[in-house]
């Protein structure tokens, strides 16, 4: 067997772990850094980092790639793991894939000389992560709502790949669905699906559940002042989000930061989706 055989995982969670007994059972050898408190993964090889990461030629990294700053998303480790110029140095000569890798750039000048690749940019990833993403929120509303989704008013706030695929997840269920958008091409499509259709800057009424996709602040104070109390928010956009919690709370609102939900509710499914991506990126290169 030579090094294009193997392939090193390093750090990450649920997703990692099932993306390396995915890659092994596919009769790879597996190579597994930054798991010495996970339970028995299956067909692997556990590794120290420190050693480096030979003899792999392909490394795939988590996503995200850094946790806390400066330090690699390593939950299952027993040991936090710099994102340093010896990590980097570690990785020099190998085929490098993570999810949001640019924050990691600045970690050290040696990233300039590694070939790496973000497969979290990548259309396919985007679109089957938007599905785990969708059901998670179901999920997280279904534990949270004491009525039914079946009849409940839902607003889903934007029209992108997760605002698409919930919307019509949640019209399946048989929710009231109202959908906002900003751009006059995308409330067009809305109206075409048979949502009611809202503009962004405009979003007020009375709904049971609010869902957030969009990263940039949009219920503020102001807009949150119109909610009924009893309505529940669930803020699915990456850090900062797009609900003022501070506001949420004050108003005594609930709000739920649900993030990285295929990791949490589909671990098996989201790491089949990343190395069907890596893989359609290995061929590609």
């Amino acid at each position: 067997m030579n090094e294009k055989d193997c392939f090193g995982i390093v750090g990450g969670d649920k997703r990692q772990i099932a993306l390396a007994e995915s890659i092994a059972a596919d009769g790879y050898r597996v190579y597994v850094y930054g798991f010495d408190l996970a339970e028995e993964i299956r067909g692997v090889v556990l590794a120290d980092w420190k050693d480096g990461f030979d003899p792999c030629e392909t490394v795939i990294l988590p996503l995200p790639v850094m946790a806390t700053k400066g330090f690699l998303n390593a939950p299952y480790s027993s040991e936090k793991i710099p994102l340093n110029d010896v990590f980097a140095e570690k990785l020099r000569d190998k085929m490098v894939f993570g999810g949001r890798l640019r924050p990691v750039y600045a970690t050290s000048p040696v990233w300039n000389a590694i070939e790496a690749r973000d497969y979290s940019e990548r259309e396919e990833f985007a679109v089957c992560n938007a599905i785990s993403t969708a059901e998670g929120a179901i999920q997280t509303a279904m534990e949270s709502y004491e009525g039914t989704l079946h009849g409940s008013s839902c607003l889903v706030a934007g029209f992108g790949r997760i605002g698409k695929a919930l919307s019509w997840m949640l019209r399946g269920i048989g929710a009231d669905v109202t959908v906002s958008a900003r751009k006059a091409s995308d409330l067009a499509w809305i109206e075409l699906y048979g949502y009611r259709a809202v503009r962004t800057e405009e979003i007020r009424g009375r709904y049971d559940l609010v869902f957030n996709t969009i990263p940039a602040p949009v219920f503020s104070q102001r807009v949150l002042e119109w909610m009924p109390s009893d309505t529940i928010l669930i803020d699915l956009a990456s850090l900062p989000g797009g609900i003022d919690a501070a506001a949420a709370e004050k108003l005594g609102l609930r709000m739920i930061r649900a993030l990285s939900l295929p990791g949490k509710v589909a671990p098996k499914s989201a790491g089949e989706i990343i190395k069907e991506t890596v893989y359609n990126m290995m061929e590609e290169a």
